[in-house]
């Protein structure tokens, strides 16, 4: 099978010549070029594929914002492009992620390839998302806030986040449940986790949970686990997460 890419980079040249280059390998797929973090964030949405090529340095949403704004199951595989930064190349190679320095050439781009091709089918994804996760959370640290403005109806609700008690991925939206309300708000499960306070954890794909709200955890099959609230709500702590128990003192 082939291995489906795009290119991201708002200068034209380099664009068409990673193009050009991914074009004449054999086992790789071009599924189309994005020349903004915006239409690339749409791009990747749509086309899925397995591996980009994503410049670092763009205006308005940068490379590592256009990370930022995909769920973790959204982020393919990534070669970084980027000119010279010695803050960023560092953080690349601790987080053992692949990079291509501007400007390069064939040979370069070619090394580069091979070294991500080689990651790719040796990684599990779960590890490639971890490594990204990290990456993101060294070089974009999110802000945090104990407010979040949540509009609807006509009207600007503020909600304390430290009075959530957990939140739910609900489609485009999600839904932050706090006692018996729940509020919908426009915006991605990974961006909210970033925002929110420490006491918060992930832990399945669709489900943020207040650690302070949690009364019990009961083992299921399969290394999941019943995640019990104290106003007796019932969570699912997935297999893919249970590596949070630690940070929950469970061993």
């Amino acid at each position: 099978m082939k291995v489906r890419t795009l290119v991201v980079d708002d200068e034209p040249l380099a664009r068409d010549r990673l193009l050009k280059l991914l074009r004449a390998e054999p086992e790789m797929e071009v599924l189309g070029e994005a020349a903004n973090g915006r239409d690339a964030v749409t791009l990747i949405r749509q086309t899925k594929p397995d591996l980009i090529f994503l410049d670092v340095q763009m205006p308005e949403l940068d490379g590592f914002g256009v990370l930022a704004e995909l769920t973790e199951e959204e982020r393919p595989a990534v070669v970084f492009v980027t000119a010279f930064d010695k803050f960023a190349l560092k953080a690349f190679d601790v987080h053992a992620l692949d990079y291509l320095l501007k400007p390069f050439d064939k040979e370069r781009f070619q090394t580069a390839l091979r070294r991500a091709l080689d990651h790719l089918a040796r990684k599990q994804p779960r590890q490639i998302q971890d490594q990204l996760s990290a990456l993101l959370s060294e070089l974009r640290p999110a802000p945090q806030s104990d407010r979040i403005a949540v509009k609807g109806d006509g009207r600007v609700v503020f909600v304390k986040a430290s009075d959530i008690d957990w939140v739910e991925a609900a489609d485009n939206y999600v839904s932050l449940h706090i006692g018996k309300e729940s509020h919908l708000l426009r915006e991605t499960m990974s961006s909210i986790e970033g925002r929110l306070p420490k006491q918060f954890m992930r832990i399945s794909r669709s489900t943020i949970v207040n650690t302070e709200r949690i009364k019990e955890l009961q083992p299921l099959f399969h290394g999941e686990y019943t995640v019990i609230l104290r106003d007796g709500t019932k969570l699912t702590l997935s297999r893919s997460h249970r590596d949070k128990l630690q940070q929950l003192g469970v061993s």
